[in-house]
């Protein structure tokens, strides 16, 4: 992405009417509180303002504000139906092997049962393997290290979500 390319996104985003721009960034991230903070700061004169913007939002949010965040993410290897950012996002499960797949599946539902939400991950550019081997790792933890480990996770698929946002179509 240029800077030209970033500046005609991000004017285009800048322009959006309110409950468009709410219902863009809501569809980065499903947490109310966040898309507000974003849409209180509008208009961003650089896409970084807008990266810093959800970066501070981010650290902010409450646990209530990180469940309502996570309840909008489907489990890995399931990607919610229609959904191409969700397919795109997940597409290192897409080409995995069924066994794979059927050990994600357990994986997932486990990690469910200890934590209380899905398992979540920046799972752009990541293969089955890595997410699997992931899932495992961090079943470990504890909950309070696996909600600041989650709220990370969400703040890069936050990111990747923004600059596809504000990139030029």
């Amino acid at each position: 992405m240029t800077s030209t390319s970033a500046s005609v996104g991000l004017a285009r985003f800048n322009a959006l009417e309110e409950h468009a721009a709410y219902a863009a960034l809501h569809a980065a991230c499903a947490s109310v509180t966040w898309v507000k903070r974003l849409l209180a700061a509008r208009p961003y004169a650089t896409a970084d303002d807008l990266f810093a913007a959800g970066d501070a939002a981010m650290a902010e949010l409450t646990t209530a504000d990180l469940e309502e965040a996570m309840a909008g993410h489907p489990p890995i290897g399931r990607p919610k139906e229609g959904d191409p950012t969700s397919a795109r996002e997940q597409a290192g499960m897409a080409g995995a092997a069924d066994d794979l797949k059927a050990e994600m599946l357990e994986l997932n539902l486990a990690y469910q049962e200890r934590f209380g939400h899905v398992f979540l991950i920046c799972a752009t550019g990541r293969s089955g393997e890595q997410m699997r081997d992931a899932v495992k790792e961090r079943l470990g933890n504890t909950p309070e290290r696996e909600r600041e480990i989650v709220r990370t996770e969400l703040g890069k698929i936050n990111r990747l979500r923004l600059a596809r946002l504000v990139e030029e179509d």
